[in-house]
């Protein structure tokens, strides 16, 4: 991937790298897209082989168990209004 790729994806992500975590981070992320276009090239035994293994998984019972208090949740809270938590704006 290219620095400049890395450079577009870190404004739409608002991260800020130097010029060291920027190559860095161009490198993993050429390694992850290699390792994706390696998918189709595995054959399906080998992936039923996995998908095997977590039919057999058992979960847990769903049961209800003690939680926190409305109070207890909103003294832990950064910052509360009207018994509500606040949370920062993600959205613009």
């Amino acid at each position: 991937m290219e620095e400049i790729d890395v450079r577009h994806l870190a404004k739409l992500s608002r991260l800020r790298f130097d010029e060291a975590a920027a190559d860095k981070m161009a490198h993993d992320m050429r390694k992850i897209v290699d390792m994706v276009a390696e998918l189709p090239d595995f054959e399906e035994t080998e992936t039923a082989t996995a998908l095997d293994v977590n039919d057999r998984m058992e979960l847990r019972k769903d049961e209800v168990g003690p939680s926190l208090t409305r109070g207890q949740v909103l003294q832990n809270a950064p910052k509360t209004e009207a018994g509500c938590v606040v949370v920062p704006k993600t959205v613009e």
